[in-house]
């Protein structure tokens, strides 16, 4: 059992992180990681086939957020704001602006984009991890995360100023 322990143990954080990201508010997202780590301590001793706990994790995260918090409860609102001090250095003016864009960019993607771009960009997760979280192909991840990272280029872009379609894949490229 210290096994699973440890296997789990090394994540908590990435979890919280993911979680607060997505859920939006801190109370929502202590209680999405209590309950996916509830369900994944019930069942982490009867299965001795989990090699890797990074996908295992986030994937009971995310069926546990699907289960339990509708979008109804979660909204479609990201207050980044609630848990800014805990994930990044107090910003600059210049920074601070950015990150409130970011952050509104962000809230008006459709969740299943969001929750790609979050597990990829945030947490570092392959995309084959991300598949494997989401319960979704491959291909899948690949299309929602270009398209959720154009949406938010789009987004982030200065008022007036066209992103031409080769500028797209020119920054992809990079």
């Amino acid at each position: 059992m210290s096994d699973v322990i440890d296997g789990i143990e090394a994540h908590i954080k990435g979890l919280r992180r993911y979680a607060m990201a997505l859920v939006g508010n801190s109370s929502d997202a202590d209680d999405l990681v209590q309950e996916s780590l509830r369900r994944v301590l019930s069942y982490a001793s009867t299965r001795d086939d989990i090699l890797n706990w990074r996908a295992y994790l986030y994937t009971t995260l995310h069926n546990v957020r699907i289960d339990n918090f509708s979008t109804s409860k979660a909204g479609h609102h990201l207050p980044l704001e609630d848990f800014a001090e805990e994930i990044s250095c107090p910003p600059s003016q210049h920074a601070h602006v950015e990150y409130q864009d970011l952050r509104r960019a962000l809230a008006l993607l459709p969740m299943d984009q969001r929750e790609v771009l979050l597990l990829v960009g945030l947490e570092g997760l392959s995309y084959r991890e991300v598949a494997e979280a989401l319960s979704i192909p491959l291909g899948t991840v690949m299309s929602r995360l270009s398209r959720g990272r154009a949406a938010l280029r789009r987004a982030m872009s200065p008022a007036g100023e066209e992103i031409s379609g080769a500028g797209l894949h020119e920054a992809e490229a990079s």
